[in-house]
C-alpha cells in the first residue's frame, strides 16, 4: 500500500489495492481491420459497470466489519463519470487505440493480473510503462522534452504540476473535459483549482489523490486526561490549547507520546510547519510573488511546533509518513497531526491497534487566525502534450479518477483519497469513513500552497531550514529568514520578477485560501 515516489515515500499506491486492481489495465491490441466484429462482441456497458460495486471493489473482510450488503452507493450515479459517460460514442471514435500509461515498476505486476473494466467500456487497449519510482520526475521530463516520450499520460506528485505546465510538457485538457461531461463542478473547489489547473492557463490534470491534513486523537486517552468523553468541536478548540495539553498526554499512559508530527527533513516539516501557521494566517507570498511567510504568522506557526515537539514522539525530528504511520496507528501517540487516511485505516483491524479508540476533530483555530485546514500534496492525473492519442489518454484518466472508484478506495483505507463532494458527503461512504464528515466540512476553508515551477524545490529548501530549527541548529526566526532567502533564490531562477512570470499571482490566488474571510463551520 505504501509506494515511493520520485524518491519521496508516499501513501499512494493505485494499483496494488483491492479497489484499483478491480479497475487495472490490460495490455494488447485488437487488430485494426476486425475493430467492428470486435465491437460487436464487445459487453453491453451497463453489464460491465453492474460489476464495478462494492461486493466486487471492497475488501470482504471490511464488508463484514461494516456489515456491508454489497450493493451500497457510496457515490452518486448522476455524478460517476463512468456511468454517464456516452461509451459507445467512446468506442466508436477510440476504439482500437492504445494507451501508453506511465506507472511505477512496483505496480506493474499487479496492473497486468488485474481486470479490464476501462477496455471492456472503451474498446481502448492499455499498454503499461513501468519504470522505477525514483526516476519518475526525470523520466516525465527527459521523454517529454525529447518529443517522442514512451507514454500517453501519467500519475505524479501535484506539487509538480507547475514544473510540467510550465515548460509545455502537458496538453491542456478543458476541450476533453466539455466534449465529455467531465463532472468538474463535483471537485472541491481546492483540488480542482490546485490539482487540475495551472492558474489562467487552463486545465492539465485530473485530480487523483485528494488529502488534507487533519488531527486525530485517542479517546480513551483523553478521557483519562479530561475526565470526559472528548468530543471533535471542544476538546481541542485551540492550538494554544494543544499545546497546554500536551506535557498531560505525554504522561498519561506508558509507551504513549503526547503529540505526533511528521516533522521530518524537507518537505515533511514544510507541510507541518504550513499546516499549524496557516492556522495564524500566515500566506507564502504576496501578490508580487514575494516571499512573506517569515513574517509574524510563519512565525507563530513555528514556535507552536516547537512547543509542541517537546512533548512529541521519540524522533519526531526525523519522522516521514511511513514512521508516523506507523506510530499512531500501532497505538503510540496520543494526538497526531497528520493525513486523513490515518483516521480511516485506525479504524481497520488489519491496519491497526486502535479500533474505534479513535477520534478525528475540527482543525483547531487560533485567535486571530483564520480556519483552514490544509490541502498541501495529493497526486494528479495528466496526459502528455506529445501524446499521439491525449484524447484516449484523458478517457483513461477520466476513468481512473471517476467517482465510484475514488469512493471505494476510501473504502478500502488505501491512502487514494476521493476529492468529490458527492462521495464525502454520501451516508454510505461516511459509514466507512470516519473522518469523512469532518474532512467534507472542512474542505470549503482549505488552505492550499501554489503549484508553481519549482514548487516542490522551495518545499524541501524551506523544510531544510524548519528541521534545523526543530532539532535546535538554529533559531525561529533565522530559520524562516533563511528559508525565504532560498525561496526568493529559486523563485528567481525559475522566471518571475522578471516582468512576466510563469503565473500570475491574480489567477492563482482563489485557490490559496478558500478560507479567507469565512466564519468556520464551528
Amino acid at each position: 500500500m505504501i509506494s515511493k515516489k520520485s524518491g519521496l515515500v508516499t501513501r499512494r499506491s493505485l494499483l496494488k489495492s483491492t479497489a484499483a486492481t478491480g479497475a487495472a489495465l490490460s495490455v494488447g491490441g485488437v487488430n485494426l481491420f476486425n475493430v467492428n466484429r470486435a465491437f460487436a462482441d464487445m459487453a453491453n456497458p451497463a453489464d460491465v459497470l453492474a460489476k464495478i460495486n462494492v461486493a466486487n471493489y471492497v475488501n470482504k473482510d471490511y464488508q463484514k466489519q461494516y456489515g456491508l450488503n454489497g450493493d451500497e452507493l457510496m457515490w452518486d450515479p448522476n455524478k460517476d463519470w463512468i456511468r454517464t459517460a456516452d461509451w459507445e460514442a467512446i468506442r466508436k471514435e477510440h476504439g482500437g487505440k492504445t494507451v501508453r500509461f506511465l506507472i511505477s515498476s512496483d505496480d506493474r505486476e499487479s496492473a497486468l493480473q488485474g481486470t479490464q473494466p476501462f477496455k471492456d467500456l472503451s474498446g481502448i487497449n492499455i499498454d503499461l510503462v513501468a519504470i522505477p519510482d525514483g526516476d519518475m520526475k526525470n523520466k516525465i521530463v527527459s521523454e517529454a522534452m525529447s518529443g517522442n516520450p514512451s507514454f500517453d499520460c501519467m500519475q505524479f506528485f501535484s506539487p509538480w504540476l507547475g514544473d510540467f505546465a510550465a515548460q509545455g510538457l502537458l496538453a491542456k485538457l478543458d476541450d476533453y473535459a466539455a466534449k465529455w461531461k467531465l463532472p468538474l463542478d463535483d471537485f472541491y473547489d481546492t483540488y480542482r483549482l490546485n490539482y487540475a489547473n495551472f492558474g489562467d492557463k487552463g486545465m492539465f490534470g485530473i485530480p487523483f489523490d485528494c488529502d488534507i491534513q487533519q488531527v486525530h486523537i485517542r479517546k480513551s486517552i483523553f478521557k483519562q486526561v479530561l475526565g470526559k468523553d472528548p468530543d471533535s468541536t471542544t476538546t481541542i478548540p485551540t492550538y494554544e490549547e494543544m499545546v497546554r495539553l500536551a506535557p498531560e498526554l505525554n504522561k498519561a499512559q506508558k509507551g504513549v507520546a503526547g503529540i505526533g508530527m511528521m516533522a521530518g527533513r524537507g518537505f515533511w516539516a514544510t507541510y507541518l510547519w504550513e499546516h499549524v501557521a496557516a492556522q495564524h494566517g500566515m500566506m507564502l507570498f504576496d501578490d508580487k510573488w514575494e516571499p512573506i511567510f517569515n513574517g509574524d504568522a510563519g512565525m507563530k506557526g513555528l514556535e507552536t511546533i516547537l512547543a509542541l515537539s517537546k512533548h512529541a514522539i521519540e524522533g519526531v525530528a526525523a519522522a516521514d509518513w511511513p514512521t508516523n504511520r506507523g506510530a499512531f496507528l500501532g497505538g503510540q501517540i496520543a494526538c497526531n497531526i497528520s493525513w486523513q487516511d490515518s483516521g480511516t485505516q485506525a479504524t481497520r483491524p488489519d491496519q491497526s491497534k486502535l479500533g474505534d479508540d479513535i477520534l478525528t476533530i475540527y482543525e483547531p483555530r487560533v485567535a486571530g487566525g483564520t480556519y483552514c485546514p490544509p490541502n498541501i500534496a495529493g497526486s494528479t492525473s495528466s496526459v502528455a502534450a506529445t501524446s499521439p492519442e491525449p484524447e484516449a489518454a484523458f478517457l483513461l484518466l477520466s476513468f481512473l479518477t471517476t467517482s465510484s472508484i475514488m469512493a471505494m478506495n476510501e473504502a478500502n483505507a488505501n491512502g487514494v483519497a476521493p476529492g468529490y463532494r458527492s462521495v464525502l458527503n454520501n451516508e454510505n461512504l461516511r459509514k466507512v469513513s470516519q473522518p469523512a464528515k469532518i474532512w467534507a466540512e472542512s474542505l470549503d476553508y482549505a488552505w492550499c500552497s501554489p503549484r508553481l515551477p519549482s514548487a516542490f524545490d522551495m518545499e524541501q529548501e524551506i523544510g531544510f531550514q524548519i528541521n534545523d530549527a526543530i532539532v535546535g541548529k538554529v533559531g525561529a526566526k533565522e530559520a524562516l529568514d533563511n528559508a525565504a532567502a532560498k525561496v526568493k533564490e529559486i523563485m528567481t531562477k525559475s522566471g518571475f520578477y522578471a516582468g512576466k512570470d510563469p503565473v500570475s499571482y491574480a489567477s492563482m490566488a482563489p485557490g490559496l485560501n478558500l478560507g479567507a474571510g469565512k466564519k468556520a463551520p464551528i
